[in-house]
C-alpha cells in the first residue's frame, strides 16, 4: 500500500509534507518550518511521528524541528555533510544511504546549488519525491552556496526520475516562477493552462504543491535548458546546457 502523504502549510509560504505509513503506522515529516501546523495535522489524523527528514540548513526548514523532537520523540535523519549546521542527527545521511519508512524504502539524492548540502528523498514505490528548494514548482532554488553547473547537475538527476512521480517542493512559489517562465515561453500551451489552474487554486487558497514530474519536464525552463528554443529565447543558440541554465537562473534572480 502506497504511503498517504499530506501537504501542510507553515508560515508564510513554505511547506511541510507528512507521510504516513498505513501498514505499520510509522509516520515522518518533512523539513520543520514550524511545529505548530504540523502537530495539528498529526492530531487531526492521529497519526503518531516516528521520523523527521531534513532537506537542507536554512532557519524556515528547520527552526521547528527540536520542538517537535521534544514533543514526540521522534528520530531525525538529515545530510552527514551538513551534521554541523543541523539539529542533532541521529541518523547521518548521504547519497550512498536508504532508510525505509514502515514497509517503504527510501533513496536519497544529493541535489547541491541552492545549498552545498541540500538532499532530496525518493520514494519509488509511492512515487513521492521530496525536493525542498532544489526542484522547486515552475522554478528552482536561488543558488546561494552551489555554482550553476552543480544545480544543473542535481537537477537533472531529479529530471530522470520516472514522470509519474509527485514533487513535493518548499515553498508556494508557483505563480510568480511561471510569471517568468512565460516570459522565455509565451507561446507553450502547457505553461498557458498551468499558470490559469495554479492561479485559479491560489484564488482558493489551495496550495500547487505537490505537482507531477512530467508537468515539471514540460513548463519548467530550469529542466529545459536542452531546448533549441529555451536557447533562443535567451539569446544563446549555441551555447551548452549549463551556460544556458545560468543564464536563464541569473534573469530569474533580476525578474
Amino acid at each position: 500500500m502506497p504511503l498517504e502523504l499530506v501537504t501542510v502549510p507553515c508560515l508564510t509560504d513554505n511547506y511541510a509534507y507528512l507521510i504516513h505509513d498505513p501498514d505499520t503506522g510509522q509516520t515522518a515529516v518533512i523539513d520543520v518550518p514550524e511545529p505548530g501546523p504540523i502537530l495539528a495535522a498529526l492530531n487531526a489524523h492521529q497519526w503518531r511521528l516516528t521520523d523527521i527528514l531534513i532537506t537542507h540548513h536554512h532557519d524556515d526548514h528547520i527552526q521547528g524541528v527540536d520542538t517537535l523532537r521534544a514533543q514526540t520523540g521522534a528520530m531525525v535523519l538529515g545530510a552527514g555533510a551538513d551534521a554541523h549546521r543541523l539539529p542533532r542527527l541521529d541518523l547521518a545521511l548521504d547519497e550512498h544511504s536508504s532508510f525505509s519508512l514502515g514497509r517503504e524504502f527510501a533513496r536519497v539524492i544529493e541535489v547541491p546549488g541552492h545549498t552545498i548540502g541540500h538532499i532530496a528523498f525518493h520514494f519509488p514505490d509511492s512515487r513521492l519525491a521530496f525536493t525542498a528548494d532544489s526542484l522547486m514548482a515552475g522554478g528552482c532554488g536561488r543558488l546561494f552556496e552551489g555554482t550553476p553547473r552543480q544545480m544543473h547537475a542535481s537537477l537533472q538527476k531529479l529530471a530522470a526520475l520516472p514522470p509519474e512521480t509527485l514533487i513535493c517542493s518548499g515553498h508556494e512559489y508557483t505563480a510568480s516562477n511561471l510569471r517568468f517562465a512565460a516570459t522565455l515561453e509565451p507561446d507553450n500551451p502547457l505553461l498557458i493552462s498551468r499558470a490559469a489552474e495554479v492561479a485559479d487554486k491560489r484564488a482558493k487558497g489551495i496550495p500547487t504543491v505537490p505537482v507531477p514530474l512530467q508537468v515539471e519536464l514540460d513548463t519548467n525552463p530550469y529542466l529545459r535548458a536542452h531546448l533549441p528554443a529555451l536557447k533562443t529565447a535567451v539569446g544563446l543558440p549555441d551555447a551548452d546546457d549549463v551556460t544556458v541554465f545560468a543564464e536563464i537562473r541569473a534573469r530569474k534572480d533580476k525578474f
